[in-house]
């Protein structure tokens, strides 16, 4: 498809010509057409409209692969109830540190399949007859049912219902089992609520689990609010707790003050 542009011009001719003589030129095609009669090159138009509709259809057409690719929950119970069948799982997730309402863990149904294409840990795990692959209990640690049936959920669907608690968890669960695109969907999130108010926890979160783009976001925030956060509660125990965290931070702070000291400096 080729673009297609218009541009005005006037006759060269007269300077004080009237505006009925201004036209529009086609860059593409180099026609000339008059403002009065058309206001765009015909041919333009038409092929701007059929590139639109082609780019519409071609829409419809990934949402149609994606719908027909889209694996459903066993969690969502639209499609788990008895009017459709049985889902075949053959695994169960179970967390660990939190119990339900008989004092023992609610099981999270899954698909050995599912888990083992969305993570390698799963895949090494359930290929290479572990325990969790013999009994066909998974236990997941430190992390609560709702937690791991959103995690669990996600696999199925690519998609999950966050706040900043959910985020940091999943994220949590997509570094231990190696799901970058959900660690990359929470990190994504977690950035867009960084505030200068909640850089020195964020920072400490990041650095735990290896969020490089919230790292940085947090840094810059930590570093242009340094008079504030370096009195705050938060920061103080920082520094009682993890120091190398601390000189890495007025490391950065320090370059940020070189560099607009010298772009002052430049004429």
């Amino acid at each position: 498809m080729r673009g297609r542009r218009c541009e005005h011009s006037r006759a060269d001719s007269d300077t004080d010509t009237d505006s009925e003589t201004e036209t529009m030129r086609c860059i593409s095609c180099k026609e000339e057409y008059g403002t009065v009669d058309a206001g765009t090159c015909k041919e333009c138009y038409e092929e701007a409209s059929e590139t639109e509709e082609e780019l519409k259809r071609e829409i419809e057409d990934l949402k149609a692969k994606v719908a027909f690719l889209r694996f459903w929950s066993p969690l969502d119970h639209s499609h788990s109830n008895r009017s459709t069948g049985p889902c075949f799982t053959d695994v169960v997730l179970v967390a660990s540190s939190d119990n339900g309402p008989t004092g023992s863990p609610v099981p999270v149904p899954a698909h050995k399949a599912i888990l083992a294409s969305r993570s390698p840990v799963f895949k090494a795990m359930l290929e290479n007859e572990m325990e969790e692959s013999r009994s066909g209990t998974i236990k997941i640690s430190d992390v609560s049912y709702d937690a791991l049936r959103a995690f669990v959920n996600y696999l199925y669907t690519a998609e999950a219902c966050l706040d900043e608690q959910m985020a940091c968890n999943l994220l949590v669960l997509a570094e231990k089992y190696q799901v970058k695109h959900l660690k990359a969907y929470c990190e994504k999130f977690l950035v867009s609520k960084l505030n200068w108010d909640n850089s020195v926890p964020s920072y400490t979160f990041a650095h735990q689990h290896n969020a490089k783009q919230m790292l940085e976001a947090a840094l810059s925030l930590i570093t242009d609010n340094m008079d504030k956060l370096t009195k705050r509660e938060e920061y103080m125990e920082l520094v009682e707790r993890d120091p190398r965290l601390v000189v890495e931070i007025y490391e950065a702070y320090l370059s940020k003050q070189v560099n607009t000291a010298a772009q002052r400096i430049l004429p």
